[in-house]
């Protein structure tokens, strides 16, 4: 047995060897080709995989299509692991309404404008619906390139469209678990989309929330022992273990891939991930999109020739247009607006993944694929020209427009601040419901978990009664944190503080929300006794009573739930604690020395400055300049309040305390006091010289430490010639004598010195 399979394993690994060779190879020489070209190199990949398929009869094909299939879906894992690596869920929440207000009426007409699209040619229901999700992602990768090689990527607009798109790719996710759904039923309505919606937000926020628990400090425990392999190793470990919980639960495997990558992302090791990732990222992601090329059907592509330059017209025109109306109502400027919105206008690799998806689950037709691919080359071809197009565009209005209409265009906003301060109830009630829908879906999980694999197991080893008392007090004390920060969290804010002490009024709403919270705690605990016992109704809500006051007066419980949050709050806040601490960051600390018109600097010791080698109370900074020195950077060291006998060096980055006058004097004395450039740097040069010892020189009957070679003239003695192939040193105290060979290093005019007093 063991002789055939390894007969057979040996007669089946040079199909996948082959082809793997054929795709690389073929994929690198069309990638080197495109990168002359100065063209994404997703489309390389595009072209070599149609040049390396069997459509192509003029050149190789790939013979064993079903296993670059499934090293495109890695690739796909890979590539959603990747982005999640780059996301956070705080840049999100920093970047305002604006973007997402933008994204969403992007995404919403987009899909709507591709799903009549697909109706006016009379494609299946499951046809248009793919395609409005296709048409609606722009590619992140193909418009960074863009505006890269045009010099715009520094512009305010590119940044706005820069944050659309990662909004956009994190939609695309969302957006592929809902049409999996679909595809998935048989009559999808609106229950069935409002039910995946909160399905993928529990899953979600309790992944998110268990991960950033547990992997950073699983990664912080095992510091010291992880290596850049074994760090690579344990990474995509990670994620693929998440990829096949992610299908375990419904969802995909990419969902998954990219949940755990936003989970790493706000480790401290995030930075060394994306980099050891990057090149397992690359191939993976380039045998994906190279099979993306090989569904190209040349026959497919001239029967649909008018659908797809109809497609490529929606796209161009549908973001024009709703893309600037998008960037409007989001608060930009019609200029500005308008630049976004044509910038969008094409279609990526997010589009080859929704197409893939619907080929995978059989819902999409054949011809679906090759057309969308088509739509996305010619579309990528213009962006550069849309993106220029914007300008000129917005010039035209301008002048065609009247005055009024413009500036009824850039009133245009939904998402302008409200005049008033947001008022302690709305933000006391938000901290609420955050918490509760937190600490209630960990309790949901953990009780899900409990009842799954716990009890069935402890029923094995206790009679069914024991079994079901055991498995209870043990889901009750695992879930009893949660349950207690649930009533109590936020009870000893200052917003419930104020509130309550601002009005009597104020009391009772205040209590309710404390009545609401035990009621949800309470019902957790009513449902355990429910699935558990044979208690009537008012029973268990007796013993749910309780359980709840008893853990309410406990202490222990309380340090247990504060342990709980603090690590949680040090864990999510790791990378920005690590970026501070190198300096990348400002300390947090800063924003609360601005209100005393202070703040802090960054001042790097250049590598001539006359302040290295002295130390900070020898450079009296606070005396000279009223400046507190508060950290010193070293390479990977930080040196945090640093005492007067610490030595300043060349390449030191000193961050300082004080206000703009005192730092630019501190700074300017710093830059004026270095070494300046030597204008005889040329007679610097060292030689290397013999020297005979003359009897009438100053030289004879003296030691090398008599003679001042070293101090007098700069010189050094490297040896003393006495006949042999190798020179022998020489003794300090060694009297010279007539005849002595000396060998001396030293700059010319020192060594010219030495042999004229000789």
């Amino acid at each position: 047995m063991f002789v055939l399979n390894s007969q057979q394993y040996m007669s089946e690994l040079p199909y996948l060897v082959k082809d793997l060779a054929l795709i690389l190879i073929v994929a690198g020489i069309v990638t080197i080709v495109f990168k002359k070209l100065k063209q994404p190199l997703v489309l390389g990949y595009v072209v070599a995989g149609f040049l390396v398929s069997p459509h192509m009869p003029y050149t190789m094909s790939v013979v064993d299509r079903a296993d670059i299939a499934t090293w495109g879906d890695i690739g796909v894992m890979f590539l959603l692991f990747s982005l999640g690596l780059d996301f956070s869920f705080k840049k999100i929440l920093r970047m305002g309404a604006s973007p997402i207000i933008s994204t969403c009426c992007i995404v919403f007409c987009m899909m709507m404008l591709g799903v009549v699209a697909g109706h006016a040619f009379g494609w299946s229901r499951m046809d248009c619906i793919f395609l409005g999700g296709m048409l609606a992602m722009s590619s992140t990768t193909i418009i960074y390139k863009a505006l890269d090689d045009l010099g715009l990527r520094q512009q305010r607009f590119a940044g706005l469209v820069m944050s659309v798109l990662i909004l956009e790719d994190i939609l695309a996710i969302v957006l592929m678990v809902m049409l999996s759904a679909i595809a998935n039923g048989s009559n999808p309505d609106g229950e069935q989309m409002v039910g995946s919606v909160l399905k993928i937000a529990f899953f979600l926020i309790l992944w998110f929330v268990v991960g950033i628990y547990l992997i950073p400090w699983m990664l912080r425990s095992m510091r010291k022992l992880i290596n850049n392999e074994t760090l690579l190793v344990v990474s995509l470990g990670l994620c693929c273990a998440m990829a096949v919980l992610s299908t375990k639960v419904g969802f995909s495997s990419a969902f998954g891939a990219f949940v755990m990558g936003s989970i790493l992302a706000e480790t401290v090791e995030a930075e060394r991930i994306t980099k050891l990732v990057e090149p397992v990222k690359n191939l993976f992601g380039a045998v994906f999109f190279v099979s993306v090329g090989m569904l190209v059907d040349p026959e497919v592509l001239v029967d649909y020739a008018l659908p797809i330059v109809l497609l490529v017209l929606t796209i161009l025109v549908g973001q024009a247009v709703f893309g600037t109306l998008s960037f409007l109502v989001s608060g930009q400027s019609l200029k500005s607006a308008m630049q976004c919105g044509f910038s969008m206008a094409q279609i990526g690799e997010f589009s080859f993944i929704i197409a893939s998806l619907g080929l995978s689950l059989g819902v999409i037709s054949n011809f679906l694929y090759p057309v969308v691919v088509a739509v996305s080359v010619i579309t990528t071809f213009l962006t550069p020209y849309m993106i220029r197009a914007a300008t000129p565009c917005y010039a035209m209005l301008e002048r065609h427009l009247p005055g009024k209409w413009i500036a009824a265009l850039n009133s245009i906003t939904l998402s302008r601040r409200p005049a008033h301060p947001e008022r302690k109830w709305k933000t006391l009630i938000t901290q609420m419901v955050k918490t509760t829908v937190v600490y209630s879906i960990l309790s949901g999980a953990a009780i899900a978990l409990m009842f799954t694999f716990v009890l069935p197991f402890v029923r094995h080893l206790l009679p069914h009664w024991w079994a079901n008392a055991v498995c209870g007090v043990a889901t009750l004390l695992l879930i009893a944190p949660f349950l207690r920060a649930i009533v109590m969290k936020k009870n000893h804010s200052e917003e419930f503080k104020a509130l309550w002490a601002e009005s009597p009024y104020n009391k009772l709403p205040l209590i309710f929300t404390i009545l609401v919270r035990l009621a949800i705690a309470s019902t957790f605990i009513f449902y355990i006794c429910n699935y558990l016992t044979r208690f009537t109704n008012a029973l268990m809500i007796s013993i749910a009573l309780a359980a709840m006051a008893l853990m309410v007066i406990s202490r222990s419980l309380k340090r247990r739930s504060i342990q709980m949050e603090r690590m949680f709050m040090q864990n999510l806040r790791s990378r920005e604690i690590a970026a501070e601490v190198m300096g990348h960051k400002r300390p947090l600390y800063e924003g609360k020395l601005l209100d005393r018109d202070i703040h802090i600097s960054d001042f790097d010791i250049p590598d001539n400055s006359l302040w290295a080698g002295k130390t900070l109370r020898e450079l009296e900074l606070r005396n000279k300049f009223g400046v507190h020195v508060s950290s010193i950077l070293r390479g990977i060291q930080r040196i945090n309040i640093p005492g007067g006998s610490t030595i300043i060096y060349p390449g030191d980055k000193i961050q300082a305390i004080g206000s703009d006058e005192q730092l630019t004097a501190m700074g300017t004395a710093m830059a004026n006091e270095v070494l300046r450039r030597d204008p005889d740097i040329e007679k610097r040069n060292m030689k290397l010289r013999q020297m005979v010892i003359n009897g009438t020189g100053v030289f004879v009957g003296k030691s090398i430490k008599e003679s001042g070679i070293r101090e007098k003239y700069n010189c050094m003695v490297v040896g003393l010639e006495e006949g042999k192939e190798n020179l022998s040193l020489i003794d300090p105290a060694q009297k010279l004598q007539t005849g002595d060979i000396l060998w001396l290093v030293g700059e010319e005019d020192d060594l010219e010195r030495m042999n004229k007093d000789n």
